[in-house]
């Protein structure tokens, strides 16, 4: 996937600009985006604020590291049922 010209908090803060009158075409002209583009974006942060973003991209930066624990203990957990199966 593409990454984006623009920050998440840009994102925000160009929604914010909508939620405040401006026009919908007029602040996509002004920011070079299109119209699909903002409503992509209105669909994924609506109503954030950046203090919200920030906390949470913690929140999925430190789910994603869980996640990779829990992994390599599955890993770790099969492999000793694996041992422990074949002493019996």
């Amino acid at each position: 996937m593409k990454k984006s010209k623009f920050s998440e908090e840009q994102i925000v803060r160009i929604l914010k600009e909508v939620e405040a009158g401006a026009k919908v075409a007029e602040t996509c002209r002004k920011h070079g985006i299109s119209e699909p583009t903002y409503y992509a974006w209105k669909a994924k942060y609506a109503g954030m604020d950046v203090s919200q973003l920030r906390r949470l991209k913690e929140l999925e930066g430190e789910n994603a590291k869980l996640k990779k624990m829990y992994a390599e203990l599955a890993l770790v957990h099969h492999a000793l049922q694996d041992v422990v199966s074949k002493k019996l």
